[in-house]
């Protein structure tokens, strides 16, 4: 990478400058090599994403352990000079105090923002109550604010993706999320128009970031006049990357070497990182 390196402070400055205004897309890379090849293509930042990485370690999404999260939000953290969000799932933690100690050591690796979901894993019961959310929401707030309140808190209500598809409810988390400290609101998995319009206007003034983890009709001028002020992809481009490896793959596996269709070049990947040391 050119030029002098950007300081932590420096990077969680510019990426609360990115919230304050306009709308950006976060893409998601899931390793040090997709981090800066976005870099390269000019986004002004970056947000990890559990289940990219997942996959790239053989694991399914929201498996790995606290460590293995925390050592990758460093590596992206140190492949680029871009803000990182970090996607650190339900928060690591049993009680809100076993959240707050997780997410100061998130804090610690560097990370511009980091995102605490509510969801369970659990199908019989697949939302937190909203109480125990807001305490562990709270704890977030306190680990942040603790270490200089200066990266950035998302507070997730999981409810389209987690099987509990109720906007109302969505809606009334995310703004319990916002009184408990949370600086930008997701509701992944929302889709129309009515549904974004309706986040944005019950938790203004503060940010709302929307996820387009599919082809979609929308443009980003689309979601700037809706009020979203951030986008981001989750595990699209991870999937995309695994979508044109299997089919290869599976292409090697009946014995034919017809599935490198659209693979970048070896020269072209190479003066491209080059260009990035």
């Amino acid at each position: 990478m050119s030029g002098p390196a950007r300081t932590i402070a420096e990077k969680r400055a510019d990426f609360r400058a990115l919230h304050a205004a306009g709308c950006f897309v976060l893409p998601n890379p899931w390793d040090a090599g997709s981090a800066r090849y976005l870099q390269g293509l000019g986004f002004k930042a970056l947000a990890t994403t559990s289940s990219g990485f997942a996959w790239s370690r053989g694991h399914a999404d929201n498996s790995l352990p606290r460590e293995a999260i925390l050592a990758h939000l460093r590596v992206i953290v140190e492949a680029t000079d871009l803000p990182v969000n970090g996607d650190f799932e339900s928060g690591f933690g049993a009680d809100p105090a076993a959240v707050g100690e997780s997410v100061g050591l998130a804090v610690d690796t560097g990370v511009a923002g980091l995102s605490v979901e509510d969801s369970t894993g659990d199908d019989a019961a697949p939302l937190l109550p909203v109480e125990v959310a807001v305490e562990r929401m709270r704890a977030a707030r306190r680990a942040i604010d603790e270490r200089g309140g200066d990266t950035l808190l998302v507070g997730r209500a999981e409810n389209f993706v987690a099987g509990v598809p109720d906007l109302d409810d969505a809606i009334a988390r995310l703004q319990a999320y916002a009184q408990a400290g949370a600086d930008c609101l997701y509701a992944p998995g929302i889709q129309t128009r009515e549904q974004i319009a309706a986040v944005v206007a019950a938790v203004a003034p503060k940010p709302v970031n929307v996820l387009i983890g599919a082809n979609s009709a929308f443009t980003l001028d689309d979601l700037a006049a809706l009020g979203v002020r951030r986008v981001s992809v989750g595990g699209a481009l991870a999937r995309t990357a695994w979508g044109g490896f299997m089919h290869a793959a599976q292409r090697l596996a009946e014995g034919h070497f017809d599935g490198f269709e659209g693979a970048a070049s070896g020269a072209t990947l190479n003066a491209f990182f080059r260009s990035q040391m």
